[in-house]
């Protein structure tokens, strides 16, 4: 590859089946990493649990996440090229920051999971207006400079949150986990379908698979992990947590992902 072939790249990889399943597992692993970190490891919902503010769970894990979240978008914005192990561990970083993120809105400031759902969903809706209108596109094509890369993981973070907190509103109603799970799976099957049949806009459709992805692992890894009584398998969040890291490791060495095309435009 010479230096012309790499500058139409982008920093982020193609879209294809094994990009779609790594971030599924990447944002169930997320909903178990994070889990395992606030509500195990900090004891947010253990009898142990402090009435501080400052040392609450969901919080304290919020800035651990958050500050490996910046770190590593910080270095994807830094590297000349795309890098699969770059991207995918600043998308881990994201998924885990937004579990403990959206735990801490619904949960700790007390505007419940409508609220925070309402709240992440507009913060989502803005974030892809304003780069849109800064940048023209917001799609994976643009994504070869820093400003475009900025606005990518802003939205990747607010949609990733977002995420957590509808896949637990729709989870805790009367549909319960696998319920919710058959939902939110059902509908990026429409996604797919409408991908494949129609000719409704591809980033539109990207996005809409994107942000659909995350409550799916989040009602998944609450069903790994949760207990009996509550519908879950109640297996340890540590052990969940190893086993989904190592799939993800042998499908990015599986699926040998490249970069996509700066003048992509459309799902491939």
């Amino acid at each position: 590859m010479n230096e012309t072939d790499k500058a139409i790249l982008t920093k982020v990889p193609a879209i294809t089946l094994g990009f779609w399943i790594i971030k599924i597992l990447a944002t169930t692993f997320g909903e178990t990493a994070g889990d395992s970190v606030s509500m195990s490891w900090l004891g947010e919902t253990t009898a142990k649990a402090s009435n501080a503010f400052w040392q609450n769970g969901y919080l304290i894990g919020t800035g651990i996440f958050g500050l490996a979240l910046a770190v590593l978008v910080f270095a994807q914005i830094r590297a000349r090229r795309f890098n699969p192990w770059l991207y995918w561990a600043a998308i881990i970083a994201s998924t885990t920051a937004g579990t403990t993120m959206a735990d801490f809105a619904t949960r700790s400031l007390g505007i419940g999971y409508s609220g925070g759902s309402l709240l992440l969903f507009l913060c989502v809706l803005a974030s892809i207006f304003v780069w849109r209108q800064t940048l023209g596109t917001v799609s994976v094509a643009s994504i070869h400079r820093p400003k475009a890369e900025i606005f990518y993981w802003i939205t990747i973070t607010f949609s990733q949150t977002l995420g957590t907190a509808l896949g637990d509103w729709i989870a805790d109603g009367p549909l319960g986990y696998l319920g919710s799970a058959l939902i939110f799976g059902s509908l990026l099957a429409l996604i797919a379908m409408a991908y494949f049949w129609s000719k409704i806009d591809r980033v539109a459709l990207f996005w809409a698979a994107f942000i659909l992805t995350r409550p799916l692992g989040a009602v998944v890894g609450d069903f790994l992990d949760k207990p009996y009584s509550q519908g879950g398998l109640e297996l340890s969040r540590v052990s969940a947590s190893l086993v989904l890291g190592g799939a993800i490791v042998a499908l990015i060495f599986l699926f040998r992902q490249k970069a996509a095309p700066a003048d992509v435009r459309q799902m491939h």
